[in-house]
């Protein structure tokens, strides 16, 4: 069974509108390292971290749309390491695209890019505890649970845990 109908495509200055529109979600900002609230200007100063790091070779991130072009949300790589073929992958929806599958097929669009483009070996995502939904899109996706890390995310002088999901080559 396949999933809607999106496509990823490198993250870009025209996606800067929509990508603003979308930090102003609370559950968004909540679920991600995106400071709270976003600082003005912060969806451009994050597009371009990501371009330093598409042209480093050492992150990389592609908007989620529609086939007929919609912002749906995006669909990111925020460490790659390349000695290690260990990647780091993420992704947010916006608010009227959740529940339709999109999170899941985007994740495993980039799942595929992140293995048969970059080679990498292991992916990792890294779920606070309290978002359900994302731990669901990562076990639909084959990813599995390893654990707990305590205190590990900080965020506005405030520690929260997250759980440590990875996938690697060989459960493909």
């Amino acid at each position: 069974m396949s999933g809607p109908s999106i496509r990823l495509v490198p993250l870009g200055e025209q996606h800067v509108p929509a990508l603003s529109r979308a930090l102003e979600d609370g559950e968004i900002v909540r679920n991600t390292r995106v400071p709270e609230p976003p600082p003005p200007g912060f969806a451009a100063t994050w597009l371009a971290r990501y371009e330093e790091g598409r042209r480093t070779g050492e992150r990389e991130a592609f908007a989620v749309e529609s086939k007929s072009g919609e912002f749906l949300g995006v669909a990111l790589s925020p460490k790659i390491e390349r000695e290690t073929q260990t990647a780091e992958l993420g992704y947010v929806v916006v608010p009227d695209a959740r529940g339709r599958g999109v999170a899941s097929e985007a994740l495993r669009q980039l799942t595929e890019w992140a293995f048969e483009e970059l080679g990498m070996i292991r992916l990792e995502l890294v779920i606070a505890v309290h978002n359900e939904p994302s731990k669901a899109v990562a076990r639909r996706c084959g990813y599995e649970r390893e654990g707990v890390l305590r205190s590990v995310y900080f965020k506005q002088a405030r520690r929260e845990d997250v759980e440590i999901w990875s996938r690697i080559a060989e459960d493909a």
